[in-house]
């Protein structure tokens, strides 16, 4: 779990060096999903989880949504003193996501969705 205003350590993208092989400087679509696993075994490593997954294009997803139903009850039953906590978390919680596609060259393309 992180706290919120603690610094992330953000891991590399590239593969190692040598990663691609002898193949030429284009990978093809074998090559490009080892670098795609790779890069995903990195951000999973960093506490992301995979969403979905096609053969060069990976979604990632990091958080937690707020169970609201829960949080309902638990306030109904602490006569709305839960409600507080609630509300912060509901404030504070939030879901990242990002696309990884890995392009015909076999560079790492990241893209924030919300």
């Amino acid at each position: 779990m992180w706290l919120r205003g603690a610094s992330r350590v953000e891991v590399s993208l590239e593969p190692p060096p040598g990663y691609y092989g002898a193949a030429g400087p284009e990978p093809d679509a074998v090559r490009r999903g080892l670098i795609l696993d790779w890069v995903v075994s990195r951000r999973i490593a960093a506490g992301w989880r995979v969403e979905s997954r096609s053969g060069s294009q990976a979604v990632l997803v990091r958080g937690q949504p707020v169970n609201h139903v829960l949080h309902a009850f638990l306030a109904a039953f602490s006569c709305g003193v839960w409600g507080v906590v609630w509300a912060v978390l509901a404030l504070t919680n939030k879901v990242e996501r990002i696309a990884l596609t890995v392009d015909s060259q076999g560079q790492v393309l990241t893209v924030t969705a919300p």
